[in-house]
């Protein structure tokens, strides 16, 4: 049996930028992606902690350290800039996995620079 788990998130990103001319996606700075362990194209779902709204897009990489999170295409209108969101992406895994396996969770400040401990 698969098991569908969080896979890794990035936390209250702001949206900086929403373009509804671009061809659909979110952006995202390649150093969140990176430490969310987020790939080029992958589906993530996004929430909007300001609104509510819940829905579905694939992620491509902003320039790196550009703290960019960027809405683009349909999407545009479910998030304006200055809101916050949680992106997250999900995987299946069988149940023997599940028992070792850790998400990724990025926290992110308000310019969307990683938080560090």
């Amino acid at each position: 049996m698969q098991v569908t788990l969080m896979k890794s998130k990035i936390h209250r990103a702001s949206v900086t930028q929403a373009d509804l001319q671009y061809d659909g996606s979110i952006s995202v700075d390649r150093e969140l992606m990176d430490a969310a362990g987020l790939l080029f194209n992958e589906r993530v779902e996004i929430y909007n902690i300001e609104t509510g709204a819940r829905f579905a897009t694939y992620v491509i990489d902003a320039p790196r350290a550009s703290g960019i999170i960027a809405l683009n295409g349909a999407a545009a209108r479910l998030a304006m800039p200055g809101e916050k969101v949680v992106i997250v992406a999900y995987a299946c895994f069988d149940e023997a996995e599940t028992e070792t396996f850790k998400p990724r969770v990025v926290l992110v400040d308000r310019d969307n620079r990683i938080l560090r401990d």
